[in-house]
This record gives structure tokens, sequence and C-alpha cells, in this order.
């Protein structure tokens, strides 16, 4: 087995810091998944894990996860393409820590990101972060023209208005910045079938309906753009948005009967 690489971090974890899992969906990432690979690894303990479903990628990406040769890195080779809201779902469902963050494949976690949400987790089911952008702007633009869209700790109170930007495509919720515990899975498992996009969406329904997501303002990510990306880094065309936003009404419907199922099941 080749010698587990040398991580600054892991020999710094709490004694108190519950077991951590990282869910990571690739395709056709390998320009860019080993950077992003060294520093979620950088941050994890001994014990900890990264779960990587790959969702059938034509390049390199399998092999280059394979060769970072860390027993913590769980590769699953999922065929045939399906998508990488269904890729994330398995990769989800295939973790086992108490903590679950989640990570895209070409972004950059930022020191100190893994003990801020794992804080965070610690009295809340969801935690949203912020972002920044990797070799660009130290901020994010929103989409009207906001200079530095963000989440901020005042958030949490603001439920319904959370709710009502989410379908307006007003809230920067992003799942490479999101974690979970585990007792959220329950719920936001399986993922719906019409759920097609904004899986990031449907946790941080979740976590509005149930009172439970924290907005840690932190940015603690450097998130990479460009054009290869899955979401979508220029504007869609109205039908485009239509769509998207029927489908985020119908996916807070079933969101709010899996939370009110799940209040009688207790």
């Amino acid at each position: 087995m080749p010698e587990t690489p040398h991580h600054p971090d892991a020999g710094r974890v709490r004694a108190d810091r519950p077991k951590v899992s990282v869910a990571m969906a690739t395709y056709n990432g390998a320009a860019h998944v080993r950077e992003q690979v060294d520093s979620i690894l950088d941050q994890l303990g001994p014990d900890d894990e990264l779960v990587v479903v790959d969702d059938a990628s034509a390049d390199d990406t399998v092999a280059t996860v394979a060769a970072v040769g860390d027993p913590r890195v769980r590769l699953i080779e999922s065929t045939p393409n399906r998508g990488y809201v269904r890729t994330f779902e398995r990769a989800l469902g295939e973790t086992t820590g108490e903590v679950v963050l989640l990570a895209d494949q070409d972004d950059v976690w930022l020191p100190g990101r893994v003990d801020a949400m794992v804080d965070a987790l610690r009295s809340h089911q969801v935690v949203a972060t912020n972002l920044t952008t990797l070799g660009g702007s130290d901020t994010l633009r929103g989409p009207f023209g906001q200079e530095d869209w963000r989440l901020q700790p005042s958030d949490d109170g603001r439920r319904a208005a959370n709710l009502v930007g989410i379908v307006a495509g007003l809230r920067p919720y992003y799942g490479c910045a999101m974690g979970v515990r585990r007792d959220a899975l329950s719920v936001v498992l399986p993922f719906p079938a019409h759920l097609v996009e904004s899986h990031d969406l449907w946790l941080a329904m979740y976590g509005n309906l149930t009172g439970s997501l924290a907005h840690l303002d932190r940015r603690t990510i450097a998130r990479r753009l460009h054009d290869a990306q899955a979401t979508p880094t220029r504007p869609r065309g109205p039908r485009a948005v239509l769509r998207s936003r029927l489908r985020l009404v119908r996916a807070l419907a079933d969101m709010r009967r899996r939370v009110r199922a799940a209040r009688r099941g207790r």
C-alpha cells in the first residue's frame, strides 16, 4: 500500500471532533481534481474520509484520484453517466461520518473550513458558507450586480424570506460551500426523481423549513470559474429560468411533506 502523504492538519484534529466525511462528485475533472483533493485532505484527520463518486468520466479523472494513494480516499466508479445530482446523491449515501461536507471537483478549500463548519453543525443540521473566487475577485458577484453576494448570520432567522429567495434565485446557497449532519440525511435522501438540478437548494430548503440552517459569514472555499462547470456562469434565457423556478416550487412542496412526515414520526 502506498505511504500516506503527510497532512499538516491531520495531527491537530481536536479530540472531540466527530468523524468528517466529504462527498465529492467528479466528471471529466482531471485538470483540477488533484489540487482540490489535496486541499481537502490537508484538513481531514486520520479517521475521516473523502468519498469520490465518478460519473463515467471520459478523461483521466479516475486515474488521477486513484494516484493520490491515500487510504482516506474512497473512489467509486459509476456507470452509466447519470448527471451531477444523482452522483452527489450516491456520494452522500456512501458516507459514514457524523458530519458530511460537500465538495466540487475543481475548487480549493481554504484553511480552517472543516473546523468552522463542524462547529456550526454542533447546533444546526445544515451549514452554508460564503465563497471567494480562485485567481479572481475576493467577493462573489450577485445575479443583479451585487458587489458582494453573501450569506450572513442574521439570515438564520429569515426562514420564510430565505425560502422565497430560493425559489426566486436570490439566495447564494452553493452545494460546494455546504455541509449537513448525518441525522438530516434520513429526510433529504433520496432526492426526488424530478430533481435534476439544484441539489444544494434542496438541502437549503430542508435547513430553512426545520429552522436548522446556520449561515456562516466566512469564505471557506475558493471557487474556480470556467465554462465547463455544472453550475452555469452565464445568465439563462427566460424559458430556462421559468422551468427552473417551477421545479423549485415542486421541490419545496415535496420537502414540506417530508419534514412534516419526519415530525409526525418522532
